[in-house]
């Protein structure tokens, strides 16, 4: 069957019967390939299609996330990588705000902020999708947890510093940007905590 002839079909029946003359009826679309129908959808609606014609879908940002998604990622994933809850909220307030389309001026993206190469490593091909987000950036923020042997300032400072940083300084490396992190994720984390 083959969609258009059907639309076209359709559309002269609403000609006839509304009484449009044939030069005043609209073109069919001028799509020619086997996913046509798929291509012209997503054309419409400005997103890729399945042949990845069109780039627009990546000048787009994805909407907001709901207060109660982001809670409910966080529960599942804590749970799943036996990590505090609380201080999977405390990295992703002072990450992104709870901004799953934030970019920091490095690269980093989505909730946890997670750079290109940490989301590879723990298997999240889009970092903006906050499942893929949440879940690996849990996920390294456990790697961080057993690397420092469930030391959570140590932890804290290696997500934001990296491991080798925080090892080669046996503890929160001498950087102002991390010392002010790992402060202020800490006491998020003692927020969320007590709530």
């Amino acid at each position: 069957m083959d969609l258009f002839a059907e639309m076209a079909s359709v559309q002269n029946r609403i000609a006839d019967i509304v009484g449009l003359r044939q030069d005043e009826q609209p073109a069919p679309p001028p799509i020619a390939s086997a996913n046509r129908f798929a291509n012209y959808v997503a054309k419409a609606l400005g997103t890729s299609g399945p042949r990845g014609d069109d780039t627009s879908l990546a000048a787009r940002p994805p909407a907001p996330v709901a207060p109660e998604q982001i809670e409910a990622l966080v529960q599942q994933n804590a749970a799943v990588w036996q990590v505090d809850p609380a201080l999977v909220k405390a990295i992703i307030a002072n990450e992104s705000g709870f901004n799953a389309n934030a970019t920091s001026p490095v690269g980093a993206q989505g909730l946890m902020q997670l750079m290109p190469d940490t989301a590879a490593g723990v298997g999240v091909r889009d970092a903006f999708d906050p499942a893929q987000n949440v879940a690996g950036g849990t996920r390294y923020l456990k790697q961080m947890l057993d690397r420092f042997g469930g030391d959570v300032t140590r932890a804290v400072a290696a997500y934001n510093a990296g491991p080798e940083a925080v090892a080669r300084y046996n503890g929160i490396p001498p950087y102002a940007e991390t010392q002010n992190y790992v402060t202020s994720v800490l006491g998020s984390y003692e927020r969320y905590r007590a709530r």
